[in-house]
């Protein structure tokens, strides 16, 4: 492994690829390891140290990769083995970390496992999956899945019913056979022998549930499992992983992040993904309140210093475009895209960026039947059925929407943004005539550029990577400022998340500070729309 030396995480930056969306090679219409393999310059320009790879296995696509039948294989329309192979040496080559997401909570319903555990009870896999008998009509429980429905599915053969956290075709693994997790653990080995470098694990704070209890997360066998799975399977040195865990808060994330790298080396939180969410519903959305975002983000920057790491992201493939949820669309769609980036990178952590991102893709708005995600069809169906206005439920998709993410990348101002010479599998954004990344590598003004320039300082200045934090004017609902320092060193940044201009003075001591970044090209006496800059001292 060229990144040998543990830790290489802490001043990394990582690139999430969805290969469905990101390039296509063959004119199919979807994306594929050969798309991915001839973006790789384009990444390295970038100054990305590592991708972070949506699942990419063989699979039915119920949800999208993440109901995997099987492990050891490659989806055919992504490619083969051979260019999964290749893709993993090209990247390395250029300096870059393939980082695969690994969904070991549940598996697809035609994977062999769930096919050998319908033919009977005294099948050795039936125990691989959570079983509990019944009779037609009657579930277990009451728990719901969490894309709609009942979590528990009536097989009439068996007179049992499976559990399922997520869709009906991803029966959830039963951790507690020692069996299912040594199969884990091996197939995992299989995969760094290839030369993948990292783990993203898929709502990893599910696997020790207990529905007899009705407890999907944070199960009493949670943390003995992920460190018999780190023991077992990441035992390579220098390997990153992050484990999704929407249940976490800033205690718990220090037993999973702990320096000791006994269970993993950092974790993807949520909570400040519902600063805007009314009763943490995340489908109904009011106005952002900035400081109860900002009171999220310094617990947990306070938190995890020194005693855990933070994963930094604003958007992912299960989240909307950033721009158009905390930013502007419109008018100041670049300004807005720049300092919401600049507010994330000059934190401590390992910034993850979403494809797209890096170049200020905004939200879609399709009919609901043109959405392709389960999730969004399931809770368009349910809550119109529940007496909800489908004008309401269509103004929570259009803002909420996982497809937001999943438009195919704006490669260029030509037929289909260059996505594909194909069909696209879903729809492009209209804006990508002025929205590509073609332009903005032209542009040294650019989104692109200025996120390379963020990547660029990460790495150079020890006061970003591993300063401690302090926040300034909390209680302020225009303007998130902080300071980060080190012996020697001390960095301000300053962001405005309105359109309007703001009176801000920044404190004295960081008078004649030089200006490391800035989304305008010269200091006002005040902070203009959107306006960010980081200070050295």
């Amino acid at each position: 492994m060229d990144k040998s030396k543990r830790g290489w995480w802490r001043r990394a930056v990582i690139y999430q690829v969805y290969p469905k969306s990101f390039m296509d090679s063959d004119g199919d219409g979807l994306g594929d390891l050969g798309g991915i393999i001839g973006k790789l310059d384009y990444l390295a320009q970038l100054g990305i140290d590592g991708i972070w790879l949506s699942p990419v296995y063989a699979s039915p696509q119920e949800d999208n990769g993440y109901d995997i039948s099987d492990y050891r294989a490659i989806w055919p329309p992504f490619g083969t083995m051979e260019d999964m192979e290749r893709l993993i040496s090209e990247a390395r080559r250029r300096g870059i970390s393939i980082i695969m997401d690994m969904v070991l909570n549940h598996t697809s319903r035609e994977h062999r496992w769930f096919k050998e555990a319908l033919r009977g009870r005294d099948n050795p896999y039936h125990d691989y999956y959570v079983w509990r008998d019944g009779v037609p009509g009657t579930p277990p429980n009451d728990m719901r899945a969490c894309f709609g429905g009942s979590a528990w599915e009536y097989v009439p053969e068996l007179g049992q019913y499976y559990f399922h956290q997520f869709a009906v075709g991803q029966p959830d693994l039963n951790w507690d056979n020692p069996r299912v997790r040594e199969e884990l653990y091996d197939m995992i080995r299989f995969w760094v022998e290839k030369g993948v470098e990292g783990f993203r694990l898929d709502v990893i704070d599910s696997i020790a549930k207990e529905p007899d209890r009705k407890i999907t997360a944070r199960g009493q066998n949670l943390h003995r499992y992920i460190r018999e799975l780190s023991a077992n399977a990441f035992r390579e040195e220098g390997l990153v992983t992050v484990g999704e865990a929407w249940s976490a808060d800033v205690e718990e994330a220090k037993e999973y992040s702990s320096p000791d790298g006994r269970e993993l080396s950092m974790i993807f939180q949520f909570e400040h993904n519902f600063a805007d969410c009314v009763g943490g519903d995340k489908w109904r959305l009011d106005r952002l309140s900035l400081p109860k975002l900002k009171g999220i983000l310094e617990r947990w920057q306070r938190g995890l210093h020194g005693c855990g790491w933070n994963s930094l992201f604003w958007n992912n493939h299960d989240m909307p475009r950033i721009v158009s949820r905390w930013g502007d669309e419109g008018r100041y769609r670049v300004e807005s895209a720049k300092m919401l980036a600049t507010a994330l990178h000059g934190l401590q952590g390992t910034p993850y960026i979403f494809e797209g991102e890096e170049i200020g893709m905004t939200n879609i708005r399709l009919p609901i039947e043109e959405y392709e995600d389960i999730e969004t069809r399931n809770l368009y169906r349910e809550r119109v059925a529940a007496g909800e206005s489908p004008e309401a439920v269509m103004e929570s998709v259009y803002a909420r929407s996982r497809d937001n993410a999943r438009t195919p990348m704006q490669w260029t101002s030509g037929p289909n943004a260059g996505f594909t010479a194909g069909t696209p599998w879903f729809k492009v954004n209209p804006n990508y005539t002025e929205i590509n990344a073609e332009a903005a590598l032209r542009d040294p003004d650019s989104v692109f550029h200025y996120y390379r320039r963020l990547i660029a300082l990460r790495k150079e200045y020890e006061v970003i990577a591993e300063g401690d934090f302090t926040l300034l004017c909390p209680e302020d609902e225009r303007v998130f400022a902080y300071v980060r320092g080190v012996p020697g060193e001390r960095l301000l940044v300053v962001c405005n998340f309105t359109p309007e201009t703001v009176e801000w003075s920044a404190p004295e001591e960081f008078e004649g500070a030089r200006t490391l970044i800035s989304n305008y090209p010269s200091r006002a006496g005040t902070l203009r729309p959107y306006e960010a800059e980081m200070m050295l001292l």
